[in-house]
């Protein structure tokens, strides 16, 4: 590790330690605030990015943690200030949190650059905060620790209870084929979301949180917490405490996020079914991080990790079972002999010493290597003719009819001719029906949308049908549930093959042989490529246009082409 810190090599002392002008009205603006200079002169100043708002429900709790984080500052000797970043509140922003994810990384990066800040608690937990928040301070490489927001408490209905997302997706399908009345659907909404916090199953919430935790980032065991229990708020003041030790001990994110640190993190993912969107997110930190990391490493570790976490939307517990249950520390417990457990994490200790202690309290949770909820790692990679960069689909998710599946096409040119055909009672759609959605990409959507878990049409749902191949450049919620091919690359508004897919094409999906093919023969595919013409931008200005200009594919991360490049190389801001 790095040599200790002292006083005069505070990265804040550049703005408040000289004698001079410059210096002068640093000190004397910070004194506006009714400080003493002994309180933020010589101290670690941790910045608090908090990415809260009232329009992000995740994240309605985080003013009290923010207070619980400063008194873990103050406790250890540090000099707490809030520094709020943009909320990408999941449920709301439009026309996904994906398009902005890049944007908050920005921010914090340039927040933790631009002030005299040494160290920072990085808060997030709902979808795209995670990601955002790690990749911008991993560019800029200051010491600090991830905060996860935690997930609400279990809905309840009627004596059952239900998981965000999850169970949405399942009575909306009986709401629509008029098997739950209305009555039931409001009580259901008033059920399902009772408490602060993210979602409750393994989305992608939970899914970030658990891959934050697996790779170092946050006190060991900290993403399994429910936002409301009172060991969140204890640990919120650790996590406080412990970014002041990072300053003084000069450990900085580099020093966590080794490519052996990834490799956990993806041994973790397979094993708790986590969300589709976490290969997106993990991709895009490691190369942050100057890791190079390709959909391969993905699919081969997927393939010796089968699911241990029994949660929705691949099991039928919720995050606070998995809390009781012994949490991640206890599940990674299990994956000790795939792990690498000689590397060190946040709180200065290796994955083993973390390790040590844990415990399984409830074993159908929490499962073994011998009792596993599913043989089928929690993802798989696919490649072939209509997907030559790659495409995702979680089995664990989908029927096993569908693991292999040939069928012909029925396709929908965007999200508004799916919204406006998918219920016609004259839509010529069978059971072995593949139905593809074209231009719901990052650049044709844009910003990826969650746009892949496609509505079984309602023709099948009056058949008793749950399940139908579907495939798409989107992305689908990790609360998600279905046979849904993801994240096809390159997508169709580039012209990939996706583009030239048209109805009654024969599409084949093999699981197993990680394939998915287009079967029309070349010289056909040659013919429509010249045919093809790219749709029209969907923007002509601001931050969608730059989005649109900058953004990588799936499988690169859908990181922006310009923030490539090694953590901390970007100067320091000149001082004058």
């Amino acid at each position: 590790m790095p040599s200790p810190k002292k006083p005069e090599t505070l990265r804040s002392q550049r703005w408040y330690g000289p004698d001079d002008l410059r210096s002068f009205g640093h000190r004397s603006r910070t004194k506006q605030m009714g400080l003493h200079r002994d309180e933020f002169v010589g101290k670690p100043v941790i910045g608090i990015i908090n990415t809260w708002n009232e329009m992000n429900t995740c994240h309605t709790h985080f003013p009290q943690r923010v207070q619980d984080v400063k008194r873990g500052v103050l406790a250890a000797g540090g000099f707490p200030v809030e520094l709020p970043a943009m909320s990408l509140g999941e449920q709301l922003m439009k026309p996904t949190a994906m398009m902005y994810r890049n944007f908050l990384a920005m921010e914090v990066e340039e927040l933790l650059r631009s002030y005299p800040i040494d160290g920072a608690v990085l808060m997030g937990g709902c979808d795209k905060t995670t990601p955002g928040v790690l990749m911008g301070a991993i560019s800029m490489n200051l010491p600090c620790i991830y905060l996860p927001g935690g997930a609400m408490l279990r809905g309840h209905w009627r004596g059952e209870i239900l998981g965000s997302g999850t169970d949405v997706w399942k009575y909306w399908d009986d709401r629509r084929s008029g098997k739950l009345d209305e009555k039931s659907w409001f009580e259901i909404e008033d059920g399902i979301a009772r408490s602060p916090g993210t979602c409750m199953t393994m989305g992608t919430a939970a899914t970030m949180m658990s891959m934050a935790d697996a790779l170092g980032m946050s006190l060991p065991g900290a993403s399994s917490i429910p936002a409301v229990d009172s060991n969140h708020n204890r640990m919120a003041s650790l996590s406080g405490r412990r970014a002041v030790e990072l300053v003084w001990e000069d450990i900085k994110p580099t020093d966590i996020l080794t490519e052996k640190a990834i490799e956990n993190a993806i041994v973790v993912q397979m094993a708790i079914g986590g969300s589709t969107n976490g290969i997106i997110h993990l991709t895009a930190i490691a190369r942050r991080a100057g890791i190079p990391l390709d959909l391969e490493r993905f699919d081969k570790i997927s393939q010796g990790i089968p699911l241990l976490a029994n949660l929705k939307p691949s099991g039928k517990y919720v995050m606070e079972d998995f809390y009781y249950a012994g949490g991640l520390l206890a599940l990674m417990k299990q994956l000790e002999a795939r792990l690498h457990l000689e590397i060190p994490t946040i709180n200065g200790k290796t994955v083993l010493e973390n390790l040590a202690g844990a415990e399984v309290f409830n074993p159908d949770v929490i499962r073994t290597f011998d009792q596993p909820v599913m043989q089928a790692g929690g993802t798989a990679i696919l490649r072939g003719s209509l997907a030559p960069n790659g495409a995702v689909i979680k089995p664990t998710a989908a029927e096993e009819r569908l693991w292999k599946h040939r069928g012909p096409a029925l396709v929908f040119k965007d999200i508004r001719d799916l919204k406006a055909r998918v219920d016609s009672d004259d839509l010529e759609v069978t059971p072995d029906s593949v139905l593809v959605l074209q231009n719901a990409g990052p650049i044709g959507a844009p910003g990826m949308p969650e746009w892949g878990q496609l509505p079984v049409p309602k023709k099948l749902l009056d058949q008793g049908f749950r399940d139908i191949v579907c495939i798409s450049d989107a992305r689908m919620s990790g609360t998600s549930y279905g046979a849904c091919v993801l994240h096809v690359s390159p997508e169709s508004a580039l012209g990939g093959p996706l583009a030239l897919v048209r109805d009654g094409d024969l599409i084949e999906l093999d699981i197993e042989n990680r394939r998915l093919d287009l079967l029309v023969p070349e010289a056909e595919l040659k013919t429509r490529r010249q045919q093809w013409h790219p749709p029209e931008a969907k923007a002509s200005r601001g931050y969608a246009k730059l989005y649109i200009q900058h953004v990588t594919q799936a499988h690169e991360g859908c990181d922006f082409d310009f923030l490539q490049g090694e953590p901390g190389e970007t100067p320091e801001p000149d001082i004058f």
